[in-house]
């Protein structure tokens, strides 16, 4: 699972105690509501699809990991039998994946005003990190509330 990392994935842990409310709802990337802003803060949200997708894909919570890509340019990622990677990309903009989702297994034809087309030379880099466990605690939760059912 990608997650931007939210309003603070380049604050030292250490800062975190004078967090403001304003700086918590501002994300970097998305225009979104409060609650998820602050969920993405937090990588709340990120544990909450690692349930969903243990129960949605029968994948074991061994197996569902959580990234950071600062970008937000990949929204999914499943790496097959043979060590493969599939993934879907596109703009900072969750309503091509969720059309893709809705409309899978067909393909809906989009126009370049709705869905700019994502120009890898505009994108520039992907970059990926491991989340900091002691930043994002609440990914621990999720990990072991799923497990405990």
């Amino acid at each position: 699972l990608t997650a931007s990392g939210g309003a603070f994935r380049d604050w030292p842990v250490e800062k975190l105690s004078e967090v403001t409310v304003e700086q918590a709802i501002t994300h970097p990337n998305w225009s979104m509501g409060k609650k998820i802003t602050i969920d993405s803060a937090t990588l709340m949200n990120k544990g909450l699809e690692v349930i969903e997708a243990h129960y949605l894909y029968g994948v074991d919570y061994d197996n569902i990991e959580i990234v950071i890509h600062p970008q937000s340019i990949v929204h999914s990622m499943i790496e097959t039998a043979d060590s493969s990677v599939l993934a879907q990309l596109g703009w900072p903009d969750m309503r091509l994946p969720i059309m893709y989702t809705m409309s899978w297994p067909e393909r809906v034809n989009t126009s370049e005003v709705t869905w700019p087309r994502l120009d890898f030379s505009k994108a520039s880099s992907l970059t990926f990190k491991q989340p900091d466990h002691a930043k994002y605690p609440s990914m621990n939760v999720a990990y072991a509330a799923g497990r405990a059912g």
